[in-house]
């Protein structure tokens, strides 16, 4: 019965993922990138300096401190709110599903990667930009944000906000499912490689349930946790990952020209090159590139954006930023080693598109560092993916309390609550499912919830654009009113905010 069931998923999936991710969405990605890009005048490239100013600067005065001083407001700090942003976009992605956007999609699919994310940045920029400047408050101080507020109250279209929130719940249980189906693979290999253990299926359900349960305690702490434990993993996996990347590729740097080339040369191939790896077309480089690109650094899809907007900063255009930064970070610098590694470690005509991206994964690190590679690997893809799981949980709250905001608070809370028990124990039935049909599933939800944020960038490029402007402006010394928020007296009350925060900073 359960492989009757699970025939039937793959078969349905299939078809809706042909559509989702056929031409006319992967051109509605890049145009909207493109279009952003124009509308900001190159943003990306012409203010990078200023991304940077505006993240690591405020990043290192900002550790340690999880809301703002006079409590009015109950947020995260700027990076307790970028970390758990790239907590939930760095993860098995940048790994594994480079590794398996190269076995299926060839070496150019990484061109791919390096296309949808330089006009990612401006996209992610965007989202960031709406998600703060439509962000709610409520009573008690909570602010939420994300794209189904910017379509419902930006594009005012609510019915097409719900759709992206309910998308936004099938993705985050769809995410969570690839990363705990990714930790579970990669420890019960490494279990099984030192003890000898056979029953694989046993191992990766003890490991669910304990992913499970960890997740369930954090979680329930709500943003303001789950901001401080990201705020702790990720500088210390992504500086890890980096170290043992640039180790790795230096070992084999007389491949680093050839792999370019790879990369370069096989980015146009309209036609099958041969067997094994090689046997790919030019729709095949492109979907996986993007779909992976997309996958990892989330751009266009409205997710990091939920966490962005919990941030205690005024300045929407600041926040924003972030948002470049993150998707540099995210695919220029560690999806780009991951994929150099891979390329100078192994030779492409010996690699077939059926091999298991998880072992190939393991074999990256333990072949260029053997059992302490093997070791270190099997730290940090878990770490990697675990910060993913409850990033993509609080998403996946945020986006049922928006469905349910008409009804009473009590009502919305027993859905969160039931939304986190469902959350937990889909981590656990996630690591029986099969590898490839949960990477095609997820892909398939993430299309989903990028079309309807994708329509409404589109339709308020204009609004982002003035944002921009004007924040640009000021700070050049223009005397004009600070646009912070959608709402007057949201507005008025963030302007006095930085006005005082210029006086004591003077």
């Amino acid at each position: 019965m359960w492989d009757s069931f699970i025939s039937t998923v793959e078969n349905v999936n299939n078809f809706v993922h042909g559509i989702v991710w056929g031409w006319p969405v992967i051109i509605l990605i890049l145009g909207t990138g493109i279009l952003l890009t124009f509308r900001t005048r190159f943003l990306q490239i012409f203010h990078f300096g200023d991304s940077l100013k505006t993240t690591i600067i405020p990043a290192l005065k900002s550790l340690g401190r999880g809301r703002t001083k006079d409590n009015r407001i109950k947020s995260v700090s700027q990076f307790e709110a970028f970390s758990t942003a790239i907590s939930g976009t760095v993860g098995t992605g940048n790994i594994v599903g480079v590794i398996s956007a190269i076995l299926t999609g060839g070496p150019g699919a990484v061109f791919w990667m390096w296309i949808s994310a330089f006009f990612g940045m401006v996209t992610n920029y965007s989202e960031n930009v709406l998600g703060l400047y439509f962000r709610k408050k409520d009573k008690k101080g909570n602010i939420s944000g994300g794209s189904f507020y910017y379509i419902a109250y930006g594009l005012k279209w609510k019915w097409l906000a719900y759709c992206a929130a309910i998308f936004c719940v099938f993705a985050a249980i769809g995410m969570s499912g690839v990363q705990t189906n990714k930790i579970s693979g990669t420890l019960t290999n490494a279990f099984t490689g030192i003890t000898g253990a056979q029953d694989e299926g046993i191992i990766k359900v003890v490991i669910g349930i304990v992913i499970a349960s960890v997740t369930a305690v954090i979680i329930i702490g709500g943003i303001q946790r789950i901001g401080k434990v990201t705020s702790m993993l990720v500088p210390f996996m992504s500086l890890l990952f980096i170290i043992l990347s640039l180790i790795a590729i230096g070992t084999h740097f007389t491949a680093v020209p050839q792999a370019f080339g790879l990369i370069f040369s096989k980015a146009f191939n309209f036609q099958a090159a041969g067997g094994g790896i090689l046997g790919y077309t030019f729709a095949q480089v492109i979907t996986k590139g993007m779909a992976r690109g997309v996958f990892s650094n989330e751009a266009g899809l409205g997710s990091s954006v939920i966490a962005h907007s919990a941030s205690e900063t005024r300045e929407p255009v600041k926040q924003g930023l972030w948002g470049v930064f993150e998707v540099f970070f995210d695919t220029f610098i560690i999806c780009t080693l991951t994929s150099l590694t891979f390329l100078t470690t192994f030779d492409l005509n010996k690699l077939s598109a059926t091999m298991d991206d998880t072992k190939m994964s393991m074999s990256m690190f333990s072949t260029n560092f053997g059992g302490f590679g093997a070791a270190v690997y099997s730290i940090i893809l878990p770490l990697f993916a675990f910060t993913t799981i409850i990033a993509w949980s609080y998403y996946g709250e945020k986006a049922i309390e928006f469905c349910f905001s008409r009804v009473s608070e009590d009502k919305r809370k027993y859905s969160v609550i039931i939304f986190k028990v469902f959350y937990v124990i889909l981590i656990a039935v996630s690591t029986l499912i099969q590898s490839d049909l949960i990477w095609a599933i997820d892909d398939t939800f993430n299309g989903l919830m990028a079309v309807p944020n994708l329509i409404c960038l589109v339709a308020l490029n204009g609004l982002v654009a003035k944002i921009t402007k004007n924040y640009f402006d000021r700070k050049k010394g223009a005397k004009i009113e600070p646009m912070l928020s959608a709402y007057p007296e949201i507005n008025e009350e963030f302007k006095k905010d930085i006005m005082s925060e210029e006086q004591e900073f003077n």
